[in-house]
C-alpha cells in the first residue's frame, strides 16, 4: 500500500514591482509595504501637498515623469503611520555595503519606534 505524499508548505510569496520609468520611489514604497498602495497619481498628489503654490514642483522631475525625492517617500509613509529614518553610516550594521558606493539606507519603522528611538539600540 502506497502512502500519499506529504503536503509541502507553500513558500511565502513576495510582492515585487519592477522599475518602470522614473517611478523608483513608487515601486520602492510598494515593495517595502508588500502591496500596491501607491501609484504615480498618488505620488503626484503628495507633491502638490508638499508644494501647493509651486509652479515647478521641487519634489519630482520637471517633466512630471516621476523621480520623486525622499520627502514624497517620507510623506507617503507618514500617511500610513510609518516613518523613514536615516541609517547612520558610522554604525557597523551595514558599514561594508555603504562604503562601496553612493547609497543611502532608510529604515521603515512604526511611528512609535521612531519616536522612542529604539531603532538605535543594538541587541
Amino acid at each position: 500500500m502506497s502512502q500519499a505524499p506529504e503536503a509541502r508548505p507553500s513558500a511565502p510569496s513576495v510582492y515585487h514591482e519592477r522599475q518602470r520609468l522614473e517611478l523608483c520611489a513608487v515601486h520602492a514604497l510598494n515593495n517595502v509595504l508588500q502591496q500596491q498602495l501607491f501609484s504615480q497619481e498618488a505620488a503626484d498628489e503628495i507633491c502638490k501637498r508638499l508644494a501647493p503654490d509651486s509652479r515647478l514642483n521641487p519634489h519630482r522631475s520637471l517633466l512630471g515623469t516621476g523621480n520623486y525625492d525622499v520627502n514624497v517617500i517620507m510623506a507617503a509613509l507618514q500617511g500610513l503611520g510609518l516613518a523613514a529614518v536615516w541609517w547612520d553610516r558610522r554604525r557597523v550594521f551595514l558599514e561594508t555595503a555603504l562604503a562601496q558606493g553612493l547609497c543611502e539606507v532608510l529604515l521603515v519603522v512604526t511611528k512609535e519606534v521612531e519616536e522612542a528611538g529604539c531603532w538605535l539600540h543594538t541587541s
